[in-house]
């Protein structure tokens, strides 16, 4: 602990990579970020306001736009700042804040990806009891249950974190407060914080995957009992959309989080963590928009002049 004081603070060296000036980047990502609430908060709001989307999966949508929202917040805001401040550091609480809210948020998002495709699961192979099944009240459970394990999930990061001896340096190589690029800068050494984070990634990151991996083989043999093209269309258009999101969110995941700690460009680190953080938010409510034909429909009642959804 006493070595631990000695460093109050963080310097961010992620956007020192790529040449100066910063104002185009800066550009950019503010117009990511301002996609991304626009996008995630039209969605939310259209599936709220919308009766016609008062089902399950649109329930599942709604908190996924929210989330979406939520831990890009985290990060580009502070981003943007760094991008035109002189001073690119973060204190050392500011830190673990960071930290906390990021780990939770994405934790949160992988459990609920594979709620809503157990959702699609019941929805396809056991029509017929679909409704009784996924009622009001599982639904608000199974989102709960998300939210508990993903916030408990964080806690335990970042009180392992928070306890490691950073005396090797205080120059972050990355953009954003994260568990891996904080023990490469301790001291000590950090077996029991990476074997739990690799442990906890299998639990709350591989199992999920696990989950949707099988909950699409069932649909997917399903489908194939169709007998009509059309059918088969209409059934699997339902899922086309969760499918793409999950397949594009855990590939940008899985790499930053569980590639291996060979030696390798510092800008990798940087480009991964950009991927995940800002873009797969940002193209969420694309996908939706542009795979799901009732939410289309519901977009352009809502943007209507003449029949809008919004008072």
């Amino acid at each position: 602990m006493g070595n631990q004081t000695e460093i109050r603070e963080f310097v961010f060296l992620g956007f020192s990579h790529f040449p100066r000036p910063h104002a185009l980047f800066f550009l950019v990502f503010l117009t990511m970020y301002v996609s991304t609430l626009f996008g995630n908060g039209l969605i939310l709001a259209t599936a709220f306001l919308d009766s016609s989307l008062d089902t399950p999966m649109y329930y599942f949508i709604r908190h996924l736009s929210f989330l979406d929202m939520c831990y890009t917040s985290v990060t580009l805001p502070h981003m943007l700042k760094n991008l035109l401040a002189e001073s690119k550091a973060i204190s050392f609480e500011g830190c673990l804040v960071q930290l906390y809210f990021l780990v939770a948020f994405v934790g949160v998002e992988c459990l609920l990806l594979a709620v809503m495709a157990y959702d699609r699961y019941l929805a396809i192979c056991r029509p017929l009891t679909y409704n009784l099944l996924m009622n009001r009240t599982l639904c608000a459970q199974l989102v709960a249950a998300s939210w508990a394990c993903g916030l408990l999930n964080s806690v335990l990061h970042t009180a392992m974190t928070s306890v490691v001896p950073f005396c090797a340096s205080h120059k972050l190589d990355h953009l954003f407060c994260d568990v891996p690029q904080l023990l490469k800068l301790s001291c000590a050494d950090t077996l029991t914080n990476q074997i739990t984070l690799l442990l906890v990634t299998m639990l709350l990151g591989v199992s999920p995957f696990f989950c949707i991996v099988v909950s699409y083989v069932h649909i997917v043999a399903a489908v194939l009992r169709i007998r009509t093209s059309q059918g088969r269309h209409k059934a699997f258009s339902t899922c086309a959309s969760h499918l793409t999101v999950v397949t594009l969110f855990y590939s940008t995941c899985m790499f930053n989080y569980n590639r291996p700690s060979s030696k390798h460009p510092a800008y990798i680190d940087t480009l991964a963590s950009v991927l995940y953080n800002v873009v797969t938010p940002m193209l969420n409510p694309i996908i939706y928009c542009l795979r799901n034909k009732e939410m289309k429909v519901a977009l352009k009642l809502a943007l209507s002049p003449k029949k809008s959804l919004f008072p």
